[in-house]
């Protein structure tokens, strides 16, 4: 009861909000530059981006995408299910493009002597993998202790249940969805009549209908789903349809816990909390880049100043997935940094004569 139900309430909402957000077709765009997105206080999306590159002198150029083509990336390019190089090896390619630029100067924690590419990688990658090993370790008791729900059964469960919103409307429930107008709604007859909004769920009077992301299309190499009115009971994350959501329990996110770990190491380890130049990038090219639907409608590059921008963005992609609800994405990045800080300050125990 109380805050915690709101708040478990409002995560799913969002979730959903989220999975709406996924249509190229709705109009939203964003600055997904540094100069406008990113730079959060630790466990939070409130940032607002950088006054300039420190490392330039400049300000970031704006790159408006749409908000759909931003959150399909960002989903896709984290994902790192099977088949993949994993979170902890996303991190261990992201340390090897910083290790690879020009830009950096290799001096261990960013001061001494400029070290050799053998002393340099020994340093960071025991580093490195000792704070995802101990991330994982921290994530994975807690989600034994708490045995979470995941997205998944929470929308398909609660939406079951009906309405929290309304005790005198129709399909309350006190632990049902709670209504949105325009994205959870009560199907009705008036609503699910030939032209309706429902239209083609007249089948389901009284159930829970949400605007969202209705699953992968018949041809994903040519085609891409718009939101539509669906069934609570049959929403899906945005992923293939054949994956499955991971089954072991959400609370709290190893996405978010793996990111913020190692974004501590590489902060440590160089000396500064901004990639190489102030910008780290990856691109998506227009229609080529996702594998779940076609996309994105245009190029989107992923940029971020810090180490840590990247990591939100890693933890916020499963949202945008439909994996976790923001609980889990703020207390794995809290928790990650406390491990990344822990094992660097472990590490160079070793490295000190």
């Amino acid at each position: 009861g109380g805050a915690g139900d709101a708040e478990f309430k409002a995560g799913i909402v969002q979730v959903i909000e989220f999975s709406r957000g996924l249509d190229p077709t709705d109009g939203v765009t964003l600055d997904i530059s540094p100069g406008a997105y990113g730079n959060n206080p630790l466990g939070t999306n409130d940032g607002t981006g950088y006054a300039s590159n420190p490392v330039t002198g400049q300000p970031y150029a704006p790159q408006r995408v749409k908000r759909a083509d931003f959150a399909r990336v960002l989903a896709e390019f984290w994902a790192d299910g099977p088949a993949s190089e994993t979170p902890p090896g996303h991190w261990n390619s992201i340390a090897n493009y910083v290790s690879d630029q020009a830009e950096t100067v290799k001096r261990i924690g960013g001061g001494g002597p400029v070290v050799n590419d053998l002393e340099w990688d020994v340093k960071l990658y025991f580093a490195l993998n000792g704070a995802l090993h101990d991330a994982a370790v921290e994530c994975w008791g807690v989600k034994r202790k708490y045995d979470s729900v995941r997205p998944i059964s929470q929308v398909r469960y609660m939406g079951g249940l009906g309405q929290s919103s309304d005790s005198a409307g129709p399909s309350y429930h006190p632990n049902g969805l709670p209504l949105v107008p325009g994205l959870i709604e009560v199907i009705t007859a008036e609503s699910s009549a030939a032209g309706q909004r429902h239209a083609g769920l007249s089948d389901f009077i009284g159930e829970i209908a949400l605007f969202a992301w209705p699953g992968e299309p018949a041809e994903p190499a040519t085609q891409f789903s718009p939101a539509r009115w669906i069934r609570a009971k049959s929403w899906v994350p945005y992923q293939r349809k054949t994956f499955v959501t991971p089954p072991f329990a959400a609370y709290f996110s190893g996405h978010s816990t793996y990111s913020h770990a190692a974004a501590e190491v590489l902060t440590r380890i160089t000396g500064s909390p901004y990639f190489p130049g102030g910008l780290g990038e990856f691109v998506a090219p227009a229609n080529s880049f996702l594998q779940f639907e076609l996309g994105p409608t245009a190029e989107v590059r992923l940029q971020w100043a810090t180490y840590y921008d990247a990591a939100d963005q890693a933890g916020l992609s499963r949202i945008y997935g439909g994996i976790h609800p923001r609980v889990d994405d703020f207390t794995g990045r809290v928790v990650g940094a406390q491990v990344g800080n822990g094992a660097w300050n472990l590490a160079t125990r070793y490295f000190t004569p």
